[in-house]
């Protein structure tokens, strides 16, 4: 697993904040472990972001008339979702 450095500049409110939430009173021991936290929540909000969208694509197409189905090639599936 590689790592990165990054430096992330705040001020103001969001910075207050921040310093709230790390420390003896706060729920995170520092920034890193503060920052990892959002990364990984966000990372799940998009995941299941795109499961939901996923889940309501195939729950429209179990819901339509089979004969409104047509056979598609793997090329067409393909070329459909580049589009």
């Amino acid at each position: 697993m590689s790592q990165t450095t990054m430096t992330v500049r705040i001020s103001g409110a969001l910075s207050e904040f921040v310093a709230a939430n790390v420390g003896e009173n706060g729920a995170y021991e520092n920034i890193s472990e503060y920052v990892r936290d959002l990364i990984r929540r966000d990372k799940e909000r998009v995941e299941r972001e795109a499961f939901e969208r996923l889940k309501a694509e195939l729950t429209l197409a179990f819901a339509a008339q089979e004969d409104s189905y047509r056979p598609l090639t793997a090329a067409e599936v393909i070329a459909r979702n580049r589009g």
